[in-house]
């Protein structure tokens, strides 16, 4: 079965951090990956770095051509920014971009190119008006995606948080050490990142060991993720599965079909199709709880609920 909030597979022209549209500008949605398990995905044939590289910190009066020609000796690379195509802007507004590399190999070149300081990657660019300017490199390693604190446990799906909203550069050690810090019984992060690039997409999955560091974490709803210069309020939800049958009635009442809501109160945590979701919550106390739908291969969505 497909597992919760892994990207979708896709094919196109490459938009605003990762997303892809076909030629009209429509999103292209294809079917996503088949997997069950909360983990991300590896990296194949030896590949060390996402060929998506940030890089902040320039000169105000740099276009996209004088950045191309800054990084082109590494090799052939395309520069984006958030928006880039609907703002019709030359100048990355917010003095960060994206360079995106044909090959991987470019990205080590560039890194054995820069200049080390506390940890952080520097490359000196210049502008029209401003000469060797140093700029911040961050490339993202690909084995940060995923974070294991205990390998002898199981994955649990059904213990396992989905974090919205992670900073790009947090890694999945931090955010496991961050987690494990709040509520314990952490026994893997991953965070998730697109298909084609594995560049991070800006959200995680935290798996627990036990019940109750999973209902802390859920119950919480936000958290504060502090590390170094991090400093960020995300959310937290239950990750929910797409191919779970109705834990009340195990298929029976809804001819055998997945259940499409999860219901995140801690009272339920249940899978539950239509029928079962609607006996159970007319009882007294349960009528408020709202049910969470799989959206998409991205993030959960509560739905307004209102039976006809």
């Amino acid at each position: 079965g497909k597992g919760g909030f892994l990207g979708m597979d896709e094919s196109g022209v490459l938009l605003d951090e990762g997303h892809l549209v076909d030629n009209l500008g429509a999103p292209i949605p294809l079917p996503s990956p088949s997997r069950s398990s909360p983990r991300s995905q590896g990296s194949e044939n030896g590949e060390r770095f996402s060929r998506k590289v940030f890089v902040g910190g320039l000169p105000p009066d740099i276009d996209e051509e004088e950045i191309t020609a800054s990084f082109r000796r590494f090799g052939p690379l395309v520069v984006d920014w958030p928006h880039k195509a609907e703002s019709k802007s030359y100048f990355p507004p917010k003095g960060y971009a994206f360079l995106l590399f044909q090959d991987e190999s470019s990205v080590q070149q560039l890194i054995d190119a820069c200049i080390q300081d506390d940890d952080k990657l520097y490359l000196c660019v210049s502008s029209p008006t401003i000469k060797d300017k140093p700029v911040q490199i961050r490339p993202w390693r690909l084995s940060d995606a995923d974070f294991v604190l205990d390998a002898s446990l199981p994955l649990d799906p059904r213990k396992t948080v989905f974090v919205g909203g992670v900073p790009r550069p947090l890694k999945a050690v931090e955010l496991a050490m961050i987690m494990d810090r709040l509520y314990g019984g952490v026994c893997y992060a991953g965070i998730d990142t697109d298909p084609e690039l594995k560049y991070p997409k800006g959200a995680g999955r935290v798996a627990f060991s036990n019940q109750q560091s999973y209902i802390a974490a859920i119950s919480a709803r936000f958290v504060q993720l502090q590390h170094g210069d991090i400093d960020k309020r995300v959310e937290v939800k239950p990750y929910v599965l797409d191919d779970q049958m109705c834990d009340e009635c195990q298929g029976a009442r809804c001819g055998g079909k997945f259940a499409p809501f999860f219901c995140a109160n801690v009272t339920c945590l249940q899978y539950y199709c239509e029928h079962c979701w609607q006996t159970i919550h007319s009882r007294p106390g349960r009528e408020f709880h709202k049910p969470l739908v799989k959206e998409g291969a991205d993030r959960p969505r509560t739905v307004p609920f209102r039976w006809c």
